[in-house]
């Protein structure tokens, strides 16, 4: 952490309510990380909360007020923690989960039964009958990142276009027999896990939206990278059976859909200069593991068991 990161987290603290009371110079602050945006641990001796900063252009996709409503939501379904203070900027301060481990794929693979307790907590947020302000629309949102990127200089993996126009196919199928839209985090990176060993916290609501619950079990399983123990073990916990297989269909279509997506996120983040990572990597391994998943055999499979629907 950098005295320029101290000096921000300070900066914001004076600015919020809850802690007028407090003197900013005084409090303990860790940065605990984020890919595009500031957390910190902020400890003030009495209590532990969760700074968030928002990163520098991510009001170009991120609608901030959309991502309150949901993140107080999902905190009064015991899903997230409670969400203490928020603005308009995205500045935002939740509690601090004590005893919590902030998950890795590594841990996923580690610590016994994690995807069993990441099932649970999907279960637990799609059947809270939560609402959010945003839809969360796949090929909208391919458009919505296209047009950001038609104002930038920026490369596209090759084939990029060609695939998209394949996924075509993959929209039909969706499209033929949709399931009922629940409130979705949809951006489930390991980092946004939390584990205390009994429990599972999902937490950063910036994405979320009305979607398809499969989305988040197979983007969970890609960021992860999940082995198939892995995946049915996650997919078992969630229904508590095995599922049909339209349901296992939607999962494996999206583990291939999620990075379509984020690979465009990844080329926003490039052509930002987001120094975080390089990010013109990230999307290309994403776009080559979108690309190696359509063009499978498995794959035509499930697109086919998708476009059948429920068997009745």
């Amino acid at each position: 952490m950098t005295d320029d990161d101290i000096e921000l987290a300070r900066n914001a603290l004076n600015t919020i309510p809850l802690f007028a009371a407090i003197d900013a110079n005084s409090v303990s602050i860790e940065r605990l990380g984020g890919l595009t945006n500031l957390v910190y641990r902020v400890d003030s001796g009495q209590r532990s909360v969760c700074l968030r900063l928002p990163g520098q252009g991510t009001e170009e996709y991120i609608n901030r007020e959309n991502e309150a409503q949901a993140a107080q939501a999902a905190a009064s379904a015991g899903v997230s923690p409670g969400v203490l203070y928020s603005d308009s900027d995205g500045v935002m301060v939740t509690e601090y989960i004590d005893g919590a481990v902030t998950m890795t794929p590594e841990l996923f693979k580690s610590i016994d039964q994690s995807p069993q307790r990441a099932g649970e907590a999907f279960r637990k947020l799609h059947d809270a009958n939560l609402k959010f302000n945003f839809r969360f629309e796949l090929f909208s949102m391919i458009d919505e990142y296209l047009e950001v990127l038609a104002g930038k200089t920026v490369e596209f993996p090759d084939g990029y276009h060609d695939v998209l126009a394949e996924s075509q196919s993959v929209r039909e199928a969706l499209e033929k027999h949709e399931l009922p839209l629940t409130a979705c985090h949809c951006d489930p990176l390991c980092e946004n896990f939390l584990d205390t060993g009994e429990r599972m916290w999902i937490v950063d609501w910036e994405y979320s939206g009305m979607n398809d619950p499969m989305w988040d079990l197979g983007d969970l399983s890609v960021e992860a990278g999940f082995d198939q123990a892995q995946d049915i073990e996650m997919i078992l916990a969630y229904f508590g059976a095995q599922p049909r297989p339209d349901q296992y269909g939607r999962i494996i279509i999206y583990k291939a859909m999620c990075d379509l997506l984020w690979t465009l996120w990844g080329l926003i983040q490039h052509a930002n200069d987001n120094p975080v990572e390089d990010f013109w990597d990230y999307s290309t391994t994403r776009f080559s593991r979108c690309k190696a998943l359509m063009a499978s055999s498995e794959f035509s499979d499930h697109v086919k068991a998708v476009y059948a629907g429920p068997k009745t």
